[in-house]
């Protein structure tokens, strides 16, 4: 009997494309990302050519002071981009400034320390073109580390970094979004979660890879109920659709809103292969927490169950019953396994706007 969901497109899709004979074999449904957001496309007006907005650089500025208002020169000031590049470092001058130019646009953090005084982190968002001016860059005479936030706030560092994760595809068409490869990325909120799960359900890759299963679903005469033809094409095709939308929704934006967890595979890409190996497999019963924390991943678990209760209302009678729903929820727990070695050993080499630097280990 066919299993009635499709578990990580982007484990399925590199399947497919190896093996056309494991195509009757569609794994349990796990999350997919959403559709890349990328730079705004705007159209000229006589010919329709789309052409692209295009980002500019800024700079990045301040003044470092002490608590009682004097400049302190040769502070060392390190700027880390949130895309991954480079870090720069500078000194200081003589009025206590600094200045970083051809900054492109996204959120950066900068770590500011000198001798006698405490370290300062602060964290920001650089719009195109803006000369970005850092304030309330005091230091203070302390032992302890001081982290200040600067003019903005956890949900617009998120913000960012989302737009960054919709960028990644396989081979630059598979979406790979519900993957960080940033180890202590912000954590979402609950619009964050839905609209990361309504971009998933409307990326043409969704509708591309639901006809395709639909159609060897057909050719190979599974679920019998809905018959042959158009009809029993638009049958499956609208089940898988059905299951793409409520496992999406249910396993990685309700749930997570109520248990508070975070949908997304954190790449761990440093350690022993084996290390590594446990880490991808484990992933698919814990996961990380709003508050950053590892625990039980309820909310992929139960999600399963869920999406197979809700497929008892439209599947044919001979493909319900609570013992299949079971059945294919925990197969949907070793598909996600499956679908995070890939994304651990595999899909960040052949997704072409990942960062190019490993991450440290979350």
């Amino acid at each position: 009997m066919s299993l009635r969901f499709n578990s990580g497109l982007i484990a399925l899709a590199l399947i497919v494309l190896g093996c056309a004979s494991c195509l009757g074999q569609l794994p349990a449904q796990a999350p997919v990302a959403g559709p890349a957001s990328g730079p705004e496309i705007p159209r000229t007006a006589s010919s329709g050519v789309q052409l692209p907005v295009q980002r500019l650089s800024g700079s990045i500025s301040g003044t470092v002071l002490d608590q009682s208002g004097a400049v302190v020169a040769g502070a060392r000031v390190i700027l880390s981009l949130g895309d991954q590049s480079p870090k720069q470092e500078m000194q200081t001058g003589a009025g206590g400034q600094f200045l970083f130019s051809n900054i492109a646009p996204g959120t950066f953090q900068l770590t500011i320390t000198a001798a006698g005084f405490s370290t300062q982190t602060s964290f920001g968002i650089l719009h195109s073109g803006e000369n970005y001016i850092v304030s309330g860059a005091a230091l203070a005479v302390a032992t302890t580390v001081t982290d200040v936030e600067v003019g903005v706030s956890q949900v617009e560092v998120a913000e960012e970094q989302i737009k960054i994760e919709e960028q990644q595809r396989v081979f630059g068409v598979l979406p790979n979004f519900y993957v960080s490869y940033i180890p202590d990325a912000a954590p979402l909120n609950s619009r964050q979660k839905f609209e990361l799960a309504a971009r998933t359900v409307v990326d043409p890759f969704t509708f591309v890879f639901v006809g395709g299963a639909a159609g060897v679903e057909q050719a190979q005469n599974h679920f019998r109920g809905y018959g042959q033809g158009a009809q029993g094409y638009g049958k499956r095709f609208g089940a898988g659709y059905a299951d793409q939308v409520s496992g999406t929704f249910i396993g990685s934006a309700i749930l997570p809103s109520l248990l508070k967890q975070d949908p997304r595979y954190f790449y761990k890409g440093t350690g022993s292969k084996a290390s590594r190996f446990l880490y991808a497999v484990a992933n698919a019963v814990i996961c990380k927490g709003d508050n950053r924390r590892w625990q039980p991943n309820y909310s992929n678990m139960l999600g399963s169950l869920a999406a197979g209760g809700i497929s008892n209302l439209y599947y044919p009678d001979q493909d319900r019953g609570a013992a299949l729903t079971f059945e294919n929820a925990a197969v949907g727990i070793g598909s996600s396994a499956i679908s995070n070695l890939f994304q651990e050993f595999l899909i960040r080499k052949l997704t072409p706007k990942a960062p190019k630097e490993a991450p440290a280990n979350p």
